[in-house]
């Protein structure tokens, strides 16, 4: 019988759906079940109807037999994820494993979010290490102890510095690529004209734009997008009062202004992959493979759509600055921390596994033709971006070979930042840290969208964040800095 379970504390909050995989009766007597062991993985998005048959079947049946594990999978949908992992793990609700941003890995860890692993790894955790080395784990040490497992072991730099675009609207409106904010105003104008059931961009894309209109090239190294590192001059800056994110912002009104924006670019930010998977839109900020990745999704409601990525001012280095942009963590309060270490394992333990967790059931969700992964289930299973490893990776029929080669040599050219490795540790700051985020949420977010007027809001806002303490926190960050450039 499949069972479903709701956090007790967050019922009346919203509908956390748990799915209790391994409880059917296929997994053997009622006696065998009692010996499986409990792992709950807290996890972002929406369940499928295929997911969940999957999880309660093919997917328990497997974790019970190869592990001895009954795993428990919480869902919570993208736009309150952050906030109710923090309640949930706060009211130390029984969690073992869950997916975060890398970046914001020592903020975590000062939470108490994330135990040290090493210990864990060293004896669950060595098949993992044959495919993750370790200059991919050193992104996530703080202190020499290793406090997560950095999940995407692919290409990386230039990170989320891409727009992703349909590209047969470009070359239907008679544009052939995009090099500038201009083109990609242009490329909005003529849609909006030629296309009028469409609704524009999915995303305000301001970390490309940043990349466009930066003098030196920026990497964001603290909470909520407050401080960037200069690659040239290696030094700490307050994003929000660089000449990058001003000319950033006033782009950005220009498009409110011009009626290219929507409103929800900026109320809801956090939906733009879903709004640009409902083949509505026409760009959306994007990674190295972002086409690939939503091309699947996208053709489900458009299928003649053509997905391209382009990095605006391609001239300018790129610049590798994580092992990652995600991490893995294990809760302090974890019930079972050594079954969600067997079970990270177990996924990278051979290309079997990999497939099955990302893809399903061979034959029954996809097949392999000619070395291409062909889904034959529109559905997700586990997101292939958060365990992305290239000794795995495969790629879809449509996928043209030349993105392919493109996708695999592009950090060949790549510079490794300077930064790479550091994580900032907010702990003399957290009050500090607290208050920008919230003027950067309520203040410098609509600004950054174009969604207010720059000439009158900006310079309040910027006030707001200095009487905040943006002054004392960027000393911080620069203090750490320095003493992590000196000992590298």
């Amino acid at each position: 019988m499949r069972r479903r379970s709701m956090s007790m504390m967050l019922l009346a909050v919203l509908s956390v759906v748990t799915i209790l995989a391994g409880c059917s009766g296929s997994n053997g007597s009622e006696g065998d079940n009692k010996k499986l062991e409990t792992m709950t993985i807290l996890y972002p998005g929406e369940e499928s109807e295929r997911l969940s048959e999957f999880l309660d079947n093919e997917f328990a049946e497997k974790m019970a037999s190869e592990l001895g594990l009954k795993v428990e999978v919480v869902f919570v949908p993208w736009a309150q994820y952050w906030e109710q992992k923090d309640i949930m793990l706060a009211a130390n609700e029984p969690i073992d494993l869950y997916w975060d941003g890398l970046p914001d890995l020592a903020a975590i860890v000062n939470k108490k979010q994330a135990m040290p692993l090493d210990e864990l790894i060293e004896e669950y955790g060595q098949d993992m290490l044959k495919v993750l080395p370790k200059e991919q784990l050193q992104g996530a040490v703080i202190g020499g102890q290793t406090y997560g497992i950095p999940s995407a072991y692919a290409p990386s730099s230039a990170m989320y510095q891409l727009v992703t675009v349909r590209q047969d609207i470009l070359e239907e409106v008679g544009m052939t690529e995009l090099k500038t904010p201009e083109d990609l105003k242009t490329f909005a104008s003529k849609a909006a004209e030629r296309f009028p059931e469409m609704k524009g961009p999915a995303d305000i894309v301001f970390k490309p734009l940043t990349r466009y209109f930066a003098g030196e090239q920026y990497n964001w190294i603290a909470a909520e997008d407050l401080v960037v590192f200069g690659e040239d001059s290696k030094e700490a800056y307050s994003y929000f009062e660089t000449e990058a994110f001003q000319e950033m912002a006033k782009f950005n009104r220009g498009m409110y202004e011009a009626g290219l924006y929507s409103e929800d670019l900026t109320i809801k930010y956090n939906e733009r992959d879903s709004r640009m998977q409902t083949g509505l839109y026409l760009w959306v900020e994007g990674s190295l493979g972002k086409e690939m990745e939503i091309s699947s999704a996208v053709k489900a409601n458009a299928p003649n759509a053509v997905l391209k990525s382009y990095l605006l001012a391609e001239e300018k280095p790129r610049y590798i600055t994580s092992t990652g942009g995600e991490v893995l963590a294990v809760p302090v309060t974890a019930p079972n921390p050594e079954g969600a270490m067997k079970f990270v394992n177990w996924l990278y333990k051979s290309k079997d596994n990999y497939l099955f967790a990302l893809y399903g059931v061979e034959g029954k969700d996809y097949e392999i033709v000619d070395g291409r992964i062909n889904k034959l289930a529109a559905n997700e299973f586990f997101y292939e971006w958060m365990f992305r490893n290239q000794n795995y990776q495969l790629f879809a029929p449509e996928v043209a070979q030349e993105s392919i080669d493109n996708y695999k040599s592009w950090d060949e050219n790549a510079v490794r930042s300077e930064s790479l490795g550091f994580r900032f540790n907010n702990e003399k700051v957290k009050g500090i840290e607290t208050a920008l985020r919230e003027v950067a949420g309520k203040e410098l977010a609509s600004v950054r969208s174009g969604f207010v007027d720059f000439e009158t809001a900006y310079p309040e806002a910027i006030k707001k964040l200095k009487d905040a303490g943006i002054d004392e926190y960027v000393a911080e960050v620069q203090r750490q800095l320095d003493e992590f450039l000196a000992n590298k």
